[in-house]
């Protein structure tokens, strides 16, 4: 059971890419650029889905407070 857990924690980039329905090549880009958070070990990226889930929130823009009508 464990060994389940420890796939489902670590994701390719394939599986990055079609979760966030964006090319690999964007993945690349940003992990190059050190702009997501990401591992890279044996040549190859992979990705803790929890710390990408947080990332994305953080990449949020930020709400404009509505100006009131006087």
């Amino acid at each position: 059971m464990k060994a389940a857990k420890t796939a489902d924690k670590w994701w390719t980039i394939d599986q990055i890419a079609d979760y966030l329905q964006v090319s690999k090549e964007k993945i690349y880009k940003h992990c190059q650029r050190g702009k997501m958070p990401a591992s890279k070990f044996g040549g190859q990226w992979r990705f803790d889905k929890n710390e990408i889930d947080q990332w994305l929130r953080r990449q949020r823009p930020q709400s404009k407070k509505k100006i009131k009508n006087a």
